[in-house]
């Protein structure tokens, strides 16, 4: 029986990690351990710490973890990736070069019979000024382009040491908030009121949840490969939460 596999937030090149090298590898022993009844993987965001995507450039690193899914997709599963907070900044290079299909919005679909709303979730529920100023600021075309006129020795320098500043100072590694305060939680009823999905799931806020928020819906929250190494699956009738144990 073919399965739908969901992860995300791997955040690969993160200057966090005590080895990155290992937790990308990890990833990869994951995928192929997946690979023989995936029918598509889902990577719902953040799973590059910081990448920008020059013109001529490649980000240094990610190797493995780029040949994998070349190596997936050139096997017939399908990968999609959904652009989260900290890998806005993809353009055409990651889909031209392994095949997988780039999301810039949330995406409603079925899969496997089951109606799916699938989203990073930065931005969704969460109506503070700092995060949409920020946020403003980083899908900026403008702002964009000028940031492409600098030299890379100095751009991606600053984009890691930013990421691991807003790991430190921001909300979304706080732990589960609670049914009447999680923003991913609230957009979702708000979501439902309106329109109707078996399966909502998102990542971005690195806590593994898995809540009934109607008869017949249900919030995943997928973790992330930080602490958790979790992910989800879908055979078509089950959906459950679970973690990549390697030992």
């Amino acid at each position: 029986m073919k399965k739908i596999y969901f992860a995300s937030d791997a955040h690969f090149g993160s200057r966090t990690f005590d080895d990155p090298l290992e937790n990308e590898r990890r990833f990869v022993r994951w995928l192929d351990s997946i690979r023989h009844d995936a029918a598509a993987v889902y990577l719902v965001g953040d799973m590059i710490d910081f990448w920008y995507e020059f013109k001529y450039v490649v980000p240094k690193g990610f190797t493995r973890f780029l040949g994998k899914l070349g190596e997936l997709t050139d096997s017939g599963i399908e990968v999609h990736w959904f652009i989260g907070n900290h890998d806005i900044w993809i353009f055409d290079y990651i889909g031209k070069e392994t095949g997988a299909i780039i999301h810039r919005e949330p995406l409603c679909c079925n899969l496997l019979g089951k109606s799916f709303y699938i989203a990073h979730g930065d931005g969704l529920g969460d109506n503070s000024l700092g995060f949409k100023f920020i946020r403003s600021i980083f899908h900026n075309k403008i702002l964009q382009k000028m940031f492409t006129w600098i030299h890379p020795r100095w751009t991606i320098p600053f984009g890691l040491n930013w990421s691991k500043h807003s790991r430190k100072t921001g909300d979304d590694y706080a732990g589960y908030l609670g049914e009447e305060k999680e923003h991913l939680v609230l957009y979702a009823k708000e979501f439902l009121q309106t329109n109707q999905a078996d399966f909502l799931v998102f990542g971005h806020r690195h806590i593994m949840l898995d809540l009934m928020l109607a008869q017949r819906s249900r919030i995943i929250i997928l973790g992330d490969w930080i602490k958790y190494f979790s992910y989800a699956v879908f055979d078509g009738e089950n959906m459950w939460l679970d973690q990549f144990e390697t030992e």
